[in-house]
């Protein structure tokens, strides 16, 4: 971190001035350190979705939109989808750095051991309405636990911090999957902690007691490649969220349950089921043709959804790596789906096209994720669910790195106020 340089800001209507920091980080452009700005000037900065403000400093992760490349910890995206695993990826957003082999052993061990729900937490489920979203109930399943862990979530103590994380990665695929078999009337499976972290969830969620469940490989680890690729983005709209939250000194569950809420929303998590309504409207392969036109005509309100991205400016890197397997898995599971015939007569059609060439529109990961989750049966609205299980191990990191950053404020943003002017309290009969 450097602070070498100074930007001097003049007011000339008062003649105060700030002589404002430029910090660097270890990549990326600088930033302006503007906390002195209202002392100084008396003036706030306005940038209205944050796009151009730098909230926190942060180890975690690193996005370069312009020339479409994310670390975590320093680690390009590319090399751990192909060689490492979900699991040891949470370990390296939370720690810093890949595990040895004993240390992978010691937290694969913890991670299977939390893996139960509270017994209570069924009747919890129970007061939900059989057809509320699953994304309703994860927020509120998540949000209950710091009443099953009351005892121990003092967020000042490292040791209840490292618990939170390890119960919260290992618990949510087990909530997961109870909110998708409370939804449809199936009853609940227990974990099987004999197996790996993404067939364990699968099973809970497509297990039923009458016959054992048959996987093709290439499912769980099409699943473990959408966990690494969704594990963390930077500061987004749910981590930032997060981040708020724990501000306050909120538990961790509390502050995860905030990002499930906010990744609800469709131009966040939800974009990938916002992928497959589109697909469903357009119908079929032979009118693809007329819905791009349709997406390039400025008078017409039909949008192509899963194409482009607010950060990367070129192709999203986890869209090059997830379309390599949306097609490895159409093909090794011979799927007849003519909306999945849609989806990549879409795609075709995309990267073809002048118009969305020169923008740079090409597909981003919500498009084949969307399509890789209707390949292997998950209900639409399970789409964001499934983001909510990967990102928690980023919500968490970022959670814990808020708590050990020296210094740390409760988030405050400021406003431009646009309401009425100072006025008087007038009786009813004379308004």
């Amino acid at each position: 971190m450097s602070d070498s340089k100074i930007v001097k800001l003049v007011d000339e209507s008062t003649s105060r001035s700030s002589e404002l920091p430029l910090l660097s980080g270890t990549l990326g452009p600088a930033c302006i350190d503007i906390g002195t700005l209202y002392k100084d000037t008396g003036h706030f900065t306005y940038d209205p979705g944050y796009g151009s403000t730098a909230s926190t400093k942060s180890a975690i992760t690193y996005i370069d939109g312009d020339e479409g490349v994310l670390l975590y910890r320093g680690y390009p995206i590319e090399q751990l989808a192909e060689k490492s695993s979900f699991l040891e990826v949470a370990y390296l957003l939370l720690n810093g750095e890949l595990p040895k082999k004993e240390e992978f052993s010691a937290f694969e061990h913890q991670i299977t051991h939390h893996t139960m729900m509270h017994e209570s937490l069924k009747d919890f489920f129970k007061g939900f309405h059989h057809d509320a979203h699953p994304m309703a109930m994860l927020a509120a399943s998540v949000a209950s636990l710091s009443a099953f862990y009351h005892d121990d979530i003092d967020v000042d103590n490292a040791e209840d911090r490292k618990l939170a994380a390890i119960r919260l990665i290992a618990k949510m695929p087990t909530i997961a999957a109870a909110c998708f078999r409370y939804s449809i009337g199936w009853p609940f499976r227990y974990p099987r902690n004999n197996l790996e972290y993404v067939d364990r969830f699968l099973h809970m969620m497509f297990e039923v007691p009458s016959e054992p469940l048959e996987l093709s490989p290439v499912a769980a680890k099409a699943l473990d490649l959408l966990f690494i690729l969704h594990a963390d983005h930077e500061q987004n709209a749910s981590t930032s969220t997060v981040r708020l939250v724990g501000s306050t000194g909120a538990n961790p569950y509390a502050s995860i349950a905030a990002g499930i809420t906010a990744l609800w929303g469709p131009a966040h998590g939800g974009a990938n089921e916002a992928v497959l309504k589109m697909l469903e409207e357009i119908g079929s392969a032979d009118k693809v043709e007329t819905a791009v036109k349709r997406a390039k005509d400025k008078n017409d309100n039909f949008r192509l959804m899963g194409f482009g991205h607010r950060v990367y400016k070129n192709f999203d890197p986890r869209a090059k790596i997830i379309r390599e397997m949306t097609h490895k898995v159409l093909n090794e599971l011979g799927i007849n789906d003519p909306l999945l015939d849609v989806a990549m007569k879409l795609e075709e059609a995309a990267l073809k096209d002048d118009y969305f060439v020169e923008r740079k529109l090409y597909p981003n990961v919500d498009f084949y994720s969307g399509i890789i989750y209707k390949a292997l049966n998950i209900p639409t609205e399970m789409f964001t669910v499934m983001f909510a299980i990967a990102r928690t191990a980023g919500w968490i990191a970022h959670w814990i790195e808020q708590h050990e950053t020296p210094g740390a404020r409760i988030g405050r943003p400021r406003q431009i106020y646009t309401g009425a002017d100072v006025r008087n309290y007038m009786p009813v009969d004379k308004r």
